[in-house]
């Protein structure tokens, strides 16, 4: 997710919470190669990563071939596991790109960029994010279209880009899909996205779908615990859910504050900072805060009063 699952929260979610996989946030290829060397430098920073966050996939997206061969080409260079194409984000700006969930109305440029991907990825396998359809369901058509080049993965948002996230996620489509790659005899695995919040309701999906995994997006966001096994939000104090806060806010200023936002933050203050005596007010101090020092001092003044 964009300005999401950046390389600081990548790293937070790596030490409380590693799941199997991590996606890096989606990067423009156009923007990596059209955009000068100072464009150049500012993205390959959100591509950022360490060994801790092994499997790392790196996600990218663009409307033009050759830009998205040469993109694969540099993950691959760059020692990442996968290379994943964004056909999903329903970005009005990204879609003006005739990328993202565009895509979908686009099936033969669709086919190409997974083949131009594939052929800059070399040995790395190449996935791909998209939806179950544009304004309805089109998984009959269109995730034929994708099996036909042979992508590793197929990772499905069961929603159309027309419901955004406003109805809820329909799981008996991603069933469907299974059903659609098996009948095709494809290899590649499918893992359906979408209303997932935990890991019980995981297994659950893919028992009910059979599909290969599940992606999880919205569901990580202030809960880096998400994937732990061993451990559930709602049993951590407040405390360490702050003082994880303020690490996680340590992080994004030390990696990414001379080029991004502070801003940025304050979606995951809101995510973080719920369920517990005085947090809404606690939440509203941290949206006046502007740096990292006023966070830490917020932060710890409530420390001390509990």
């Amino acid at each position: 997710m964009a300005d999401v699952t950046d390389p600081a929260f990548r790293r937070i979610i790596a030490k409380y919470g590693k799941p199997d996989v991590l996606w890096t946030e989606f990067v423009s290829a156009d923007g990596m190669f059209l955009g000068g060397k100072k464009a150049h430098d500012l993205l390959i920073r959100d591509l950022a990563y360490i060994e801790e966050e092994r499997p790392i996939i790196a996600q990218m997206f663009t409307s033009d071939p050759g830009r998205m061969k040469k993109a694969a080409e540099l993950c691959r260079k760059l020692g990442f596991d996968g290379f994943d194409i964004n056909m999903g984000c329903p970005d009005r700006s990204i879609e003006k790109q005739v990328a993202g969930s565009a895509l979908i109305k686009h099936p033969e440029l669709a086919k190409e960029l997974v083949l131009a991907a594939k052929e800059g990825a070399g040995d790395m396998p190449v996935s791909v994010k998209t939806r179950i359809g544009y304004n309805e369901n089109q998984i009959e058509e269109w995730l034929p279209n994708l099996l036909r080049v042979e992508p590793a993965v197929v990772t499905l948002h069961a929603r159309t880009r027309k419901e955004m996230s406003k109805v809820p996620a329909r799981w008996d489509v991603i069933k469907r899909a299974v059903e659609i790659r098996d009948s095709l005899g494809s290899k590649t695995l499918i893992f359906g996205n979408g209303d997932v919040k935990s890991l019980n309701e995981i297994y659950k999906r893919i028992e009910e779908t059979g599909c290969d995994g599940v992606m999880v997006g919205r569901g990580i966001f202030g809960n880096p615990w998400f994937f732990n096994e061993n451990v559930k939000k709602e049993d951590i104090s407040p405390k360490e859910i702050l003082e994880v806060l303020l690490e996680h806010t340590k992080l994004y200023v030390e990696l990414l504050g001379d080029t991004k936002s502070f801003a940025v933050m304050k979606k995951h203050f809101k995510a973080y900072v719920s369920d517990f005596d005085g947090a809404k007010e606690l939440r509203t101090e941290l949206m006046e805060c502007s740096d990292y020092s006023g966070v830490e001092k917020v932060i710890n003044n409530y420390i001390s009063r509990l």
